[in-house]
């Protein structure tokens, strides 16, 4: 029985192939957003101006907009209601920008409304950190132990992790289908523009979902691998 941490059949079958999906996935969407940062909106307005219009428009003049380091490391943080934008997005007026930052505002005001699929999101994180930290070492010592139940727990663990990479996908789709509505609700830019917008959101949205495909990779190869095991005895 090959081990969870070398290669076997099933890491070359499933993960190995998910695993390239998810770098196409990223440089699409790193390409997708230099294209478009080099278009500069009509309007004028930097991510952190679109964001702050957006969020008043929505009667969230609470949430706070504020610059982070990093590349792509915008989001939204729930539990202090702040939009966080990298310093590309936050002070820049192109057309990457404010899509990006429109899609982040997308997420407050889910936040706001209580939009189901985030709030239960934000509610099972604390078991997908469980999960993603003990199933392994679970199934390694069951495997090793002969204890299948073990193994079982371990396997159940993991797939939370694959259960919130499903769930985040309706979370993404929908900030993004409130953020090419938001702009084009408040002429915030061209129809031209809108275009530009709805290509770097759609890569970005790819990227969830070669996590998601990712992870039923390796749920999947952990089932295959020690799912079928008894107990000794």
């Amino acid at each position: 029985m090959p081990f969870f941490f070398l290669p076997d059949r099933y890491y070359i079958l499933l993960v190995i192939p998910a695993m390239l999906i998810a770098l196409w996935a990223q440089m699409r969407v790193k390409s997708a957003f230099a294209q478009y940062s080099r278009v500069t909106v009509f309007s004028g307005l930097t991510g952190a101006q679109a964001a702050r219009r957006i969020l008043d428009a929505n009667g969230l003049s609470n949430v706070r907009i504020e610059m982070v380091p990093g590349n792509l490391s915008d989001h939204y943080d729930p539990s202090a209601q702040v939009v966080r934008l990298s310093q590309d997005v936050y002070a820049k007026s192109t057309v990457a920008a404010v899509g990006v930052a429109a899609h982040e505002t997308g997420h407050a005001i889910q936040h706001a409304v209580g939009y189901a699929p985030l709030t239960l999101r934000n509610a099972i994180i604390p078991l997908t950190n469980i999960g993603s930290g003990l199933s392994i070492p679970l199934v390694l010592i069951g495997f090793f132990m002969g204890l299948q139940s073990l193994v079982t727990l371990g396997i159940l663990l993991f797939s939370l992790v694959t259960v919130f990479q499903l769930i985040t996908l309706p979370v993404e789709f929908n900030a993004s289908r409130r953020a090419l509505q938001t702009l084009e609700n408040y002429n915030m830019v061209t129809e031209q523009e809108q275009e530009g917008v709805q290509r770097v959101l759609t890569a970005a949205a790819l990227t969830y979902v070669a996590a998601l495909i990712v992870s039923v990779a390796n749920l999947l190869r952990l089932i295959l691998l020690f799912g079928g095991r008894r107990d000794d005895r």
